[in-house]
């Protein structure tokens, strides 16, 4: 976690604690970075030319060459998470589990290319498209995954959001269709002790609800991350995080690929006549877990 004291600090501020409230919540930061250790290794690489079961090469991915022909060019940008950080194969990450499906849904033929940075924040949003960029690389579609970090760092929301905003207006001027996985619900790591995960939780939803905004104004296609999580997090820990018990597991990233994929194939005309789905922007699951609504079901029990 980054700079979790700073979050702190500035909550307890805002809020009138008290220094003794202060002095509590800064040691649960201390005690959630013992927990959750500071990631520097780098995901698996699942870079490459995904192909239709039936092709005579293969399901892939092959290695892409100046040459090789495909339909669209699918680029990550983001976190560790839009990384995959906390798998072990490269197929376990969400680029190549997105990927995949999408393959699978529409028989295309997709370069796959991720371009995300282990701890970013907002603030670098624009350095890895400007990258991909100079290096002749464009995507078609560009999915971004962003938010955690600026939680943890105590980024100002509307900065952090108005950055994401500047991002996908980028990507839109240079032809791409953006999808944007927004803030996760950080109230499912139940590694960090309360009350610091509320606080950090409700700076998080804040985070999203500005980040759908900045989308939506900017071309993009928000998708609430909130929810996508929660229930299965919180009922199958073990499975659903990776050992570190911050990052998503494959499975868990197999959730946020579902998540991700109706507005990826609405994006490349490929979703159908039906409308598409609506995910939570606030999980319900979360919201029943906290410990006032707990307390009231058993006073009116």
């Amino acid at each position: 976690m980054r700079d979790v004291g700073a979050t702190v600090a500035a909550a307890a501020a805002s809020a009138g604690a008290s220094w003794a409230a202060y002095n509590y919540l800064n040691s649960q930061a201390t005690a959630a970075r013992a927990v959750i250790p500071h990631r520097t290794d780098n995901a698996p690489d699942a870079d490459g030319v995904y192909l239709p079961d039936d092709d005579p090469r293969g399901p892939g991915p092959i290695k892409y060459t100046r040459g090789t022909q495909v339909d669209f060019h699918l680029m990550f940008f983001g976190d560790s998470t839009a990384a995959g950080l906390g798998v072990d194969e490269p197929a376990q990450t969400p680029g190549a589990q997105l990927v995949r499906r999408v393959v699978d849904e529409t028989g295309k033929v997709v370069r796959y290319s991720n371009k995300a940075i282990v701890g970013a924040t907002s603030k670098g949003l624009a350095a890895q498209i400007d990258a991909a960029i100079v290096a002749r690389e464009r995507p078609d579609v560009a999915v971004i995954l962003i938010g955690a970090n600026d939680v943890t760092a105590r980024n100002w929301i509307g900065p952090s959001a108005r950055r994401l905003g500047d991002a996908v207006h980028q990507l839109v001027d240079v032809g791409a269709k953006v999808i944007v996985g927004t803030c996760p619900d950080l109230g499912v790591v139940t590694a960090i002790p309360q009350p610091l995960r509320t606080v950090l939780r409700q700076y998080g939803l804040r985070l999203a609800a500005a980040q759908r905004s900045e989308v939506r104004s900017n071309g993009g296609r928000p998708v609430p991350m909130a929810d996508v999580l929660a229930k299965e997090f919180l009922s199958r820990p073990d499975s659903m995080f990776s050992p570190d018990r911050y990052h998503p597991s494959a499975a868990g990233y197999a959730l946020a690929a579902e998540n991700l994929l109706p507005e990826v194939l609405a994006a490349i005309g490929e979703w159908g006549p039906g409308p598409l789905p609506k995910p939570p922007v606030v999980s319900e699951t979360v919201e029943e877990n906290k410990l006032i609504r707990r307390f009231t079901r058993r006073v009116l029990r």
